[in-house]
């Protein structure tokens, strides 16, 4: 029905004969409206044929004359209404067409729609009032907070352990709490109690111990990270050698395997540096000197933490704090500084291991290739570079060693050794052969055996991810500049390995520092018997006059 129309036929003098209740049908299938086009069309015509319809339609065009809005919804409300007897008996059927947006009042078709969902199955229904899921937190920033029974146990330990006149535990009477409370090391009780202790009271109180570790949720989180937050400055997003310095002395001051050096501050000293340099060795991947918690987690430190604090034999924990790998290290680093100022140049370290090294490799070293040194002498190793070039000569299936060496070989730094850079290497190797009367072997045989060695992804470079993938990387570079232990891997003893497979836990540094440790003991020994048979041979001479 188009405007142009008018309406000029007034729609309830043309509809006068119709009877609304002529219009009642029973109730019709969706499949039959669809299936009879037709009826529907006559049904939708004898629907504007209404009076009421006819008084909406005039109303809808009187208003866009005026230019007034046009609210549909509204009266065709109004229409409901007033012909609310006639509509729904026409419309009574659930096949009902779709009808304009209506407003609920005063149509019992909308109150019925209520309470019960649309005939049609019409998806709208479904999204009107959507289920809401209630997500659990996953996410503290301040860490998951204790369970109510975890908090009540803690308590009741904590208020047993500070239960005295003070109210409160000194330094020393703090070791208990760290190790049944907080469940760590005792070597830490110092550090955990100076944490707390921020105003330096020389107590800590029970008010102040539960605002840190309950209320802190340090109750919940796991050992890496309460060592890590424990140790950490404020600030600090990672931990520094010096952070670790606290809980050596408290180590060397309490261990029963470490009494014997308390006379000797000095080595107590060195012994406590050398445990920081092998722990950042094996575990501050980057190289940087800053130790971050993704780090703390992925290395052995904890372990090895906790078996400190409970064995007694300290040469037994061999990741890191056995005093036998330190007392190698450092005889060793004493034998190479003959002027003893504690730094050691190229000369001295040609000297390593009876002159096991080639003069390329050692000017390499010099050169900073594999890490910058830390000392500020040009020319000379400090002692932890030292003790960085050692773990990593001493143990070359580690992978610090593997970098170490690679950046070495890697002469232009382009993340590949080609064999040209092995070759410059091998050169010198194939010279001291010579020198000594050895059968020297070509190049291009050692390339072939180095090949099947690592069998990398290329056959004209290795990256240093092929040597990771192979348990011989190590003899790689052994057969590049270390001449003595290239030709004991030619002719290697069949005991030892029988003996290396027996014991597959021990590293190559273990097997290492163990032999050398009883050479150096013996040493030691023959020197001390020598000594003291000069002392009873005087008194023996003596002895008759």
């Amino acid at each position: 029905m188009s405007l142009s129309l008018k309406m000029e036929i007034d729609p309830v003098e043309d509809v006068t004969c119709l009877n609304p209740e002529l219009l009642q049908l029973p109730e019709v299938s969706p499949f039959a409206l669809k299936t009879t086009p037709l009826f529907v069309d006559d049904l939708f015509s004898q629907w504007l044929s209404l009076p009421e319809t006819g008084n909406l339609v005039k109303s809808l065009i009187n208003d866009a004359k005026a230019g007034t809005a046009v609210n549909a919804c509204a009266n065709f409300s109004n229409v409901n209404a007033v012909g609310s007897n006639s509509l729904p008996s026409m419309f009574s059927s659930v096949n009902a067409p779709p009808l304009s947006p209506r407003s609920s009042s005063g149509s019992p078709r909308s109150s019925k729609q209520k309470s019960s969902p649309s005939a049609l199955g019409s998806p709208l229904k479904l999204f009107s009032d959507p289920m809401q899921e209630v997500i659990p937190q996953f996410y503290f920033q301040n860490g998951r907070p204790p369970t109510k029974e975890l908090k009540e146990q803690s308590l009741s330990k904590i208020n047993h352990l500070f239960n005295n006149p003070l109210n409160g535990l000194l330094i020393d009477e703090f070791k208990t709490v760290t190790k049944e409370v907080c469940k760590l090391p005792s070597f830490l009780s110092s550090a955990l109690f100076r944490k707390i202790d921020v105003d330096c009271m020389g107590i800590v109180t029970r008010d102040a111990f539960i605002t840190y570790w309950v209320d802190g949720n340090m109750l919940t989180m796991d050992v890496a990270t309460q060592i890590f937050e424990i140790l950490k400055r404020p600030g600090h997003k990672h931990l520094t050698q010096v952070d670790f310095r606290p809980i050596l002395r408290e180590l060397l001051a309490t261990h029963p395997g470490l009494k014997f050096l308390q006379n000797t501050p000095e080595f107590q000293d060195r012994y406590a540096e050398t445990v920081i340099y092998r722990i950042f060795y094996h575990m501050n991947r980057s190289g940087n000197g800053r130790l971050t918690l993704r780090e703390l987690k992925l290395g052995e430190l904890i372990s090895a933490m906790q078996q400190a604090d409970e064995e007694d034999d300290i040469n037994k924990v061999l990741r890191y704090f056995s005093y036998e790998h330190f007392y190698v290290i450092y005889c060793k680093f004493w034998e190479l500084d003959t002027d003893h100022d504690f730094f050691i140049d190229r000369e001295n370290l040609i000297r390593y291991g009876n002159h096991a090294l080639t003069y390329r490799i050692v000017d390499r070293i010099f050169s900073q290739a594999p890490r910058k040194f830390a000392g500020d002498v040009e020319g000379k190793m400090g002692y932890e570079d030292f003790v960085y070039f050692m773990l990593s000569e001493e143990d070359k299936s580690s992978e610090p060693s593997l970098e170490y060496w690679f950046k070495c070989i890697d002469l232009d730094g382009n993340g590949v050794l080609t064999p040209n850079e092995m070759q410059f290497f091998y050169e010198e190797q194939l010279h001291r052969m010579e020198c000594l009367a050895l059968e020297p072997v070509l190049f291009e045989d050692i390339l072939c055996q180095i090949i099947d060695m690592i069998a990398p992804e290329r056959e004209d470079c290795i990256t240093l991810q092929d040597l990771k993938g192979s348990k011989l990387s190590g003899n790689v570079f052994n057969i590049l500049f270390n001449l003595n232990k290239f030709m004991a891997f030619e002719t290697r003893d069949p005991f030892l390995i029988r003996q290396e497979r027996e014991d597959p836990t021990l590293t190559e540094w273990d097997r290492f520092a163990h032999r050398e440790y009883i050479r150096l003991s013996m040493e030691e020994d023959v020197e001390d018997a020598s000594n003291g048979s000069a002392d009873v041979w005087d008194e023996s001479l003596e002895a008759p006059f």
